[in-house]
């Protein structure tokens, strides 16, 4: 489970984060929207603690990523948008690489590359070069990667973007199973409909701030419009100055 408290960052003059609140339950997939520029990947930044924050908390099934930054980062896998991946080294090189960073090694850890092979449908492009990769290639190895110390809870950056339909459909299945699972997925999109399909709980930050947050049913009813992306405009539209 992923809480956040009254988390604050700035960057200069730029409030890029203030008084951000909201929990991510183990066993739901948790939405976070927002218009660019809003704090959503500082946010992300903040919970996997590659920035620290001013104020406030995150903590990942209840480790402190300030304080207990180790033990938060074993318990979170995360996919970034940027994929970041070694490019002389195999598909299956960049996994196990970052499965020995996490202290695995051996039968242990080919056997769970072997399983993300099968679960990302990967076996064509395992033993080749990630250096020439499509961008549906990349993101596969980038969550195989995410998922190989088998993390409680998982964070995607735009786990869709640049997908075809087929790999699209496909990931959507990949996250549906992690949540089937019992583990706890954040996750970010500008695709309305995906976020529709997918989440069970939305959090809209705006201005760096939390505008809203409930299911997409409660988005819908709570602001009287009949589809999530005109519930989103018309949360974000009310804060004065956000857009």
């Amino acid at each position: 489970m992923i809480n956040v408290t009254n988390l604050f960052k700035s960057f200069g003059a730029v409030k890029a984060v203030q008084d951000v609140s909201f929990a991510a339950p183990d066993g739901l997939i948790t939405g976070l929207l927002g218009p660019n520029g809003a704090g959503k990947s500082t946010t992300m930044r903040l919970i996997a603690g590659a920035l620290e924050s001013e104020s406030g908390s995150a903590k990942i099934d209840g480790f402190d990523t300030r304080t207990q930054r180790l033990e938060a980062q074993q318990r979170l896998g995360v996919l970034t948008d940027s994929h970041g991946l070694y490019p002389r080294l195999t598909a299956r090189e960049n996994v196990r690489y970052f499965g020995q960073l996490h202290g695995l090694g051996g039968a242990e850890l080919e056997g769970r590359i072997d399983t993300l092979v099968k679960l990302l449908d990967m076996g064509d492009i395992a033993n080749r070069r990630t250096e020439g990769f499509s961008t549906g290639e990349q993101v596969k190895v980038a969550i195989a990667r995410a998922l190989v110390h088998q993390p409680q809870n998982v964070m995607l950056d735009e786990p869709t973007a640049g997908l075809d339909v087929m790999s699209t459909r496909a990931m959507r299945g990949v996250i549906r199973q992690l949540r089937d699972e019992g583990r706890c997925i954040l996750f970010t999109s500008h695709v309305m409909q995906e976020v529709a399909m997918l989440c069970d709980n939305i959090v809209i930050i705006a201005g760096g701030r939390v505008a809203a947050q409930g299911s997409p049913d409660e988005l819908r009813q709570r602001t009287g419009q009949e589809n999530l992306e005109d519930a989103f405009v018309s949360i974000i539209g009310s804060k004065e100055g956000l857009i």
